[in-house]
């Protein structure tokens, strides 16, 4: 998958992009606070399979901790991340669109690998539209 086509998609998915340059702002930081979420074998396993423009944005934020947080910290990151007066509701609509798009193009293993180190109501984010 070539970055632009996975901005592209990432901007379809959601219903709040007026822009390319939104959603590669959004698509950078929910890889960012990912990154924070998970180890860094997982983080670089995922990143193995993303273009070469976002790989070390997961990587480089990863480390063998991890965040542990729920859904709902993570899109309070994510949204406080974004800007001031980006909703949850919004931050929500970012990162599903993000895990939606690139679970489509990950293999069902990585995909796998991942949801093992997510608590259950990230599920929510790896719809498949």
């Amino acid at each position: 998958m070539k970055y632009d086509e996975l901005i592209a998609q990432v901007r379809q998915t959601a219903t709040t992009f007026e822009t390319n340059e939104q959603a590669e702002s959004a698509t950078r930081t929910v890889l960012t606070e990912l990154g924070k979420r998970l180890g860094n074998n997982e983080a670089s396993d995922l990143a193995a399979q993303l273009p070469p423009e976002l790989k070390d944005i997961l990587t480089d934020n990863s480390d063998n901790s991890g965040t542990v947080d729920d859904l709902d910290d993570f899109l309070r990151r994510v949204a406080e991340h974004k800007k001031a007066g980006t909703t949850p509701e919004e931050a929500l609509d970012h990162a599903a669109a993000v895990f939606s798009t690139w679970a489509q193009f990950v293999s069902a293993g990585e995909l796998d690998d991942l949801k093992s180190q997510l608590p259950a109501s990230f599920s929510q984010l790896l719809r498949a539209d």
